[in-house]
């Protein structure tokens, strides 16, 4: 256990986390909506620092990250516990735990901020990406690693909902380098489907941008609940509203957890979804989760060219030059790239 960082001493014991834009005020004993952090006696408490329950090596493409360091590993971490309760979530098993098992401890293995860091020098990766689970939820233990890693080269990466306040995206925004944020929905879906809000999810994106962090979006599409155009146009419409040089990841949805009713996305859905990007003037929209349909590569906004080719998570051909300038036109390419010989 550690002392949490972003809250505030209320009446008597209870206190307000303002980790995130739940807010919650939690009652002495109690735990907030994420159930990995707890007021004792007043004093609020993060039940998951350095409780690692998932880490892997993974290409950076998985996050997914298209205009950051192609082609590189990325050594991914996670802890139990999430500020949302999606009902298709596809990692319930440790996002969902500490609230559906609060007779259990919180599962994971003890490592230091040292011990991760040193873990993707020694496992070649280039940056470590604080994901599977929402890595807001144990903001501390990134903070601690994401300063660390930086002082050693090693990039930080956060996929994440969004679902952040002010103050504590301010804090790590400094530290990382890339941030990967669903934009799931309308309110609506926000409301039913995550038990949650949008407009948080928006202040993130405009305040991550303004902070200098590469970011890029995902929107998973479920057939009944968010698939229909005007859904999708005006998420466009807000990522085209911040930068329309932002790469929107449209993925497909296959049933999970409690979300068993709707069938996975059609491709023709995703297609669709990718044309109404282009149409609301986005530069880049990517479709996810359907290898050899298309929709892939990355292409120069200004000619065309395909400058980055991809199948699945591997990288094919890098034909960008160096500062990502395209070979054909010598335009510029947004992004964080390394060119890989």
């Amino acid at each position: 256990m550690k002392e949490a960082m972003f809250y505030e001493k209320k009446d008597g014991a209870a206190v307000r986390c303002f980790l995130c834009a739940h807010r919650c005020v939690i009652g002495e004993g109690k735990r907030g909506i994420c159930a990995v952090r707890e007021n004792r006696a007043g004093t609020l408490y993060t039940l998951v620092y350095g409780k690692i329950a998932a880490m892997n090596v993974d290409p950076i493409e998985k996050k997914p990250l298209y205009h950051f360091l192609p082609g590189s590993l990325s050594y991914s971490i996670a802890t139990a516990g999430c500020n949302f309760r999606c009902e298709h979530c596809q990692n319930y098993e440790i996002s969902q735990f500490p609230r559906e098992r609060p007779d259990v401890g919180i599962p994971g293995t003890d490592m230091t901020p040292e011990a991760v860091v040193s873990a993707a020098g020694e496992k070649g990766c280039k940056s470590i990406s604080y994901t599977y689970t929402e890595p807001t939820i144990f903001l501390e233990f990134a903070l601690d690693c994401a300063v660390l890693a930086r002082g050693r080269g090693i990039r930080n990466v956060f996929v994440s909902n969004g679902f952040m306040t002010p103050e504590s995206a301010v804090a790590i925004a400094p530290y990382l380098d890339a941030n990967n944020i669903d934009l799931k929905g309308d309110e609506k879906f926000y409301r039913e489907i995550c038990h949650a809000r949008a407009a948080p999810v928006k202040e993130t994106v405009k305040l991550m941008k303004e902070k200098g962090v590469w970011v890029e979006i995902t929107t998973l599409v479920i057939p009944g609940h968010n698939d229909s155009d005007e859904v999708l146009r005006d998420i466009a419409r807000f990522i085209q509203s911040v930068d329309p040089f932002i790469p929107w990841h449209i993925s497909q949805f296959y049933p999970a957890y409690r979300l068993l009713d709707s069938p996975p996305t059609p491709v023709g859905t995703l297609r669709r979804a990718r044309e109404i990007g282009f149409e609301e003037g986005l530069k880049h929209v990517y479709l996810g989760n359907v290898p050899g349909e298309g929709g892939e590569d990355t292409c120069c906004p200004s000619c065309g060219a395909v400058v980055v080719s991809r199948s699945g998570y591997r990288i094919l051909a890098v034909k960008l030059k160096r500062e990502g300038v395209c070979p054909v036109c010598s335009g510029k390419v947004k992004g964080i790239w390394e060119i890989l010989p």
